[in-house]
């Protein structure tokens, strides 16, 4: 079972040791942050770097569809435009993932196969998480055994919320000997956290049991991923690696549509974070209609017309 990073081993050894390491931990200045992050959002970027950015932005999209209506048709679908995103321009970059419900991940790993595309597959009864901790393993079995390369996980809310620290930490511990060489990506659901020190304790519990990715949201509540709460786990990520030499990636996800709201985020990324984290590996966008909007910018970079949403495909 994964264990703990060694320079922080004690903190985790009880709850009570657990409780004391996350409440140790710097507080937020709210005000500040939310500044930075709107400084940051106004940057403007040349033609050229624009281009950069948004075929760098295509190639970190998990291309989702998580809903009940679901089908393996729009699964292939979905499949097809994750490898083809442009039809028209092969020079367009395959999108990074594309991520289901558990039983459709073998539908998508049958049309993703040889193209390099992963496949991500949400698990631990999403996006509630409101299951036994045997159902949410046997979710991640299923996945993984059906394809999928990546796992998106959510955290209990609840034990987080009424401080049962430990609990989480084992979970997501639990989840991630499950995942095998798949990838886990921890759900925090952020807009429920209520507080930015919450969001910084779950980004902490998410780093210390494992996780290869801290992720904002599911996409499913009122408040998804903003630049503010995205910036907060950028400096948790930055922070963890300065201090045990390991680096692991963020994904916001939810209410990022736009190529200017992408942009805002790959910015960032890069004075946050930094470089090394501007590459799908380790920053990804949890999205459907942002892929459309890129398409549609990249067209009218490269010829200089806009072409409108009925050039591209709808999801």
């Amino acid at each position: 079972m994964p264990t703990t990073a060694p320079a922080f081993s004690d903190a985790t050894a009880s709850d009570s040791a657990l409780r004391r390491f996350l409440f140790g931990l710097p507080g937020v200045d709210a005000v500040g942050l939310e500044a930075r992050a709107a400084s940051l959002g106004t940057r403007s970027i040349k033609t050229t770097a624009k281009a950069y950015a948004i075929d760098l932005a295509i190639s970190m999209i998990d291309l989702t569809t998580l809903e009940g209506a679901d089908t393996p048709g729009k699964v292939r679908a979905l499949a097809t435009k994750a490898v083809n995103p442009d039809p028209t321009d092969r020079t367009t970059p395959r999108t990074a993932a594309v991520c289901v419900y558990p039983d459709m991940a073998a539908t998508a790993a049958a049309a993703l196969a040889g193209s390099g595309v992963k496949v991500a597959s949400v698990a631990t009864a999403f996006p509630a998480g409101r299951a036994a901790l045997d159902v949410k393993l046997a979710d991640v079995r299923d996945a993984v055994a059906a394809g999928a390369d990546e796992i998106d996980m959510v955290i209990d809310r609840g034990a987080f919320l009424s401080g049962r620290f430990l609990k989480v930490y084992e979970e997501i511990l639990a989840v991630k000997a499950e995942c095998g060489t798949a990838r886990l990506k921890v759900i925090f659901e952020t807009g429920e956290l209520s507080t930015y020190d919450n969001i910084r304790r779950a980004s902490w519990i998410g780093m210390l049991a494992g996780a290869d990715f801290i992720k904002t949201s599911t996409g499913k509540v009122a408040v998804n991923a903003t630049p503010a709460n995205t910036l907060l786990m950028l400096e948790a990520v930055r922070d963890f690696r300065a201090q045990t030499g390991t680096q692991i990636g963020v994904k916001p996800a939810g209410g990022i549509r736009t190529t200017k709201d992408a942009v805002k985020f790959l910015v960032l990324v890069n004075e946050t974070a930094g470089e090394d984290w501007l590459d799908p590996h380790w920053f990804r966008f949890g999205a459907s209609s942002l892929l459309n909007d890129l398409l549609m910018q990249r067209q009218k970079l490269s010829t200089g017309r806009y072409s409108g949403p009925d050039y591209v495909t709808v999801d």
